[in-house]
């Protein structure tokens, strides 16, 4: 079963390479630009710092070859011995959608693992050094779309093992868990069909009443909760790239477009159409990137 494809099929992650090789002294990392962040570790030591109130560790020290991984934006800065520079290779994540993008959504603001303890990483991980070790022809298109390898490798790599990563309830959760990534993955793969509880409970193989408990204990929500979320957060994202509301209605299991607004509403707050021109107007602001917004809790 294909936990991932659908997902990053319509939720697109594009890299792009930002740094190889030594970085010394202090350098901080902001998050004005609305991007996370992939820094790979590659020799050296070097301390992590964050800010207060960012939830996040205020130090780390690392000492061995490391990923450190960040979906969302969030200022942070490495401090390396003056001399001996630890050497990193560096991207920008730019998840659809922003903070509306249900992987970035659902995994937390930092992880950072040794680059042993995901298999499989040897070798894209290779390439990538290679291809950023010396300048030829079509250096970055080839190693940003190497960083995207490694983005997806690292996400298989959560999904098998989301609680040593100390995932917290949610979307990766579920898709960790075999029976219900059976019934997320169908939703995800056809969100217009008529799912109800019974028909989830199905394809996940079990019944009405055990799936709910189990997935609001895996997921931290009720199916029909997360059903409404996915549907409005495909016509958050379709409505930006110009899709009709009647056409979306159709496509996402709804009566009628007045019926995707009320959903729409109940879970954002505002109607399609003063949510889309409000994204609209932040889009064309000057001075720095949109922001997406995010749906109700």
């Amino acid at each position: 079963m294909d936990r991932l494809s659908s997902l990053m099929e319509q939720f697109r992650v594009r890299a792009r390479l930002l740094h190889t090789g030594p970085l010394c002294g202090l350098q901080h990392f902001d998050a004005a630009s609305g991007c996370g962040y992939l820094h790979v570790l590659r020799k050296g030591e070097m301390e992590l710092r964050h800010g207060a109130g960012a939830g996040l560790p205020r130090s780390l020290k690392l000492e061995q070859p490391s990923l450190l991984f960040y979906p969302r934006p969030a200022p942070h800065t490495f401090h390396n011995p003056p001399r001996d520079g630890a050497e990193f290779t560096c991207a920008t994540l730019d998840f659809d959608g922003g903070a509306l993008n249900p992987l970035a959504r659902a995994l937390p603001p930092l992880l950072v693992l040794p680059l042993s303890s995901v298999a499989g990483l040897e070798a894209s991980l290779g390439l990538l050094f290679a291809e950023t070790e010396q300048l030829r022809c079509g250096q970055r298109v080839l190693a940003d779309r190497l960083f995207e390898v490694v983005l997806v490798q690292l996400l298989r790599w959560l999904l098998d093992h989301a609680q040593e990563a100390g995932i917290q309830p949610g979307m990766i959760t579920g898709l960790a868990d075999p029976r219900l990534a059976a019934a997320l993955v169908a939703l995800h793969d056809d969100p217009g069909a008529a799912w109800t509880l019974e028909r989830l409970a199905t394809v996940a193989g079990m019944s009405r009443t055990a799936f709910a408990v189990h997935f609001r204990e895996q997921v931290g929500q009720t199916p029909a909760s997360y059903v409404a979320h996915w549907r409005v957060t495909l016509a958050q994202q379709r409505l930006r790239a110009g899709r009709p509301l009647k056409l979306l209605a159709q496509e996402l299991g709804y009566a009628n477009p007045s019926a995707l607004s009320r959903a729409f509403a109940a879970l954002t707050g505002q109607s399609p159409r003063s949510w889309l021109a409000q994204i609209e107007e932040r889009e064309t602001r000057p001075g720095g990137p949109a922001d997406a917004g995010q749906l109700a809790p």
